[in-house]
């Protein structure tokens, strides 16, 4: 077992990337201020120190033209990691990742691969604004040919970036900037975590609760103060939303028969409408009330603080409505 040590998520993200350049020179970094500043959210610390302006580039204000670069460079055998400073703005890269980077082995006939990665911040908080504050990635889940990340953990954010960065499509990462500070154990040296393995962050056998992004973490603290009360939450985290793990929900559900999908983005459409399609589709005769949704407001995101944090789910409405969940159920067996 390699040596663990405590790293926050953003450091675990360069070791990340740092290891795979120097076993990788294919292996490119390319984002409006990668470079000497070593990013916006320092997220790309020492990255130019090691290795210079030839393989971490700062590109203009250009997304569009700079993503374009990146889907020919993973074309022709690099593996670019192109940064998209907000989630906000890869709606300037869509062309050229729905339409070329998404669609290029399928047309090809497997001839053609564009082993590239987009990594994105994404989330609401620090009163960003409607333009800089946008949880996307529904959007990105809905094309076929890319594959869509969310880490929540330091440990998950090296391996997914491990295995994003020699997957041999597209794939999409997005870090939610409430995240980057926080630390936890991350192993030594090479490590990887595959994509589409959901992670059972806590055991339970009550109700389940699928969380996305953020939501995790709200979705631990619900469960702390559930378990005050006698009700034993189950926490999964899917980490990937393609490629998608419904077996590891679905034996969830199974067990506890009731479920709660949390996600940051909007409610309405979203990722875990999707989810909970999915769990209607899989396991539906094992559910003992309807499927609970819990998703961010179909609001553009304020930028007052006062109305930004009301904009998404918290461990108070979390908990009340896994709790509401539960006692429903109860009362209507009690009544039989």
């Amino acid at each position: 077992m390699p040596e663990e040590r405590v790293l926050s998520y953003r450091s675990a993200v360069i070791e990340a990337i740092a290891g795979e350049m120097r076993r990788d020179q294919t292996v490119l970094v390319l984002g409006e201020d990668v470079g000497v500043a070593g990013g916006v959210f320092n997220q790309t610390q020492g990255l130019f120190e090691e290795f210079g302006a030839q393989r971490v580039v700062d590109i203009p204000i250009s997304e569009s033209g700079a993503f374009g670069l990146c889907v020919g460079a993973a074309m022709a055998g690099a593996r670019p990691i192109f940064e998209v400073m907000f989630a906000d703005f890869i709606t300037l890269t869509m062309d050229q990742l729905v339409n070329q980077a998404a669609k290029a082995c399928y047309m090809s006939g497997g001839a053609v691969h564009v082993p590239l990665v987009m990594r994105t911040m994404m989330g609401a908080g620090g009163s960003l604004g409607a333009q800089h504050s946008q949880s996307l990635h529904a959007w990105i889940a809905h094309v076929p040919g890319c594959k869509v990340v969310l880490p929540t953990t330091a440990a998950d954010a090296k391996g997914l970036y491990t295995a994003a960065i020699r997957d041999d499509g597209p794939v999409v990462i997005f870090d939610d900037r409430s995240l980057l500070n926080t630390k936890g154990h991350v192993p030594e040296g090479d490590y990887f975590v595959p994509l589409g393995r959901a992670s059972v962050r806590r055991e339970g056998s009550d109700v389940t609760i699928v969380a996305l992004g953020r939501m995790v973490n709200i979705a631990l603290l619900a469960a702390d103060a559930l378990a005050t009360e006698d009700i034993a939450v189950e926490v999964i985290d899917p980490r990937t939303l393609e490629p998608f793990d419904a077996e590891t929900i679905v034996t969830s559900v199974r067990k506890t028969n009731l479920v709660l999908v949390a996600d940051a983005g909007t409610r309405k459409f979203g990722a875990g409408a999707e989810i909970a399609a999915l769990i209607g589709d899989l396991a539906f005769d094992w559910l003992d009330a309807p499927i609970v949704r819990l998703g961010a407001a179909d609001v553009p995101i304020p930028f007052s603080p006062a109305l930004e944090a009301q904009v998404l789910p918290t461990v108070q409405s979390m908990t009340a409505a896994a709790r509401a969940l539960v006692r429903r159920t109860a009362e209507s067996v009690a009544r039989l």
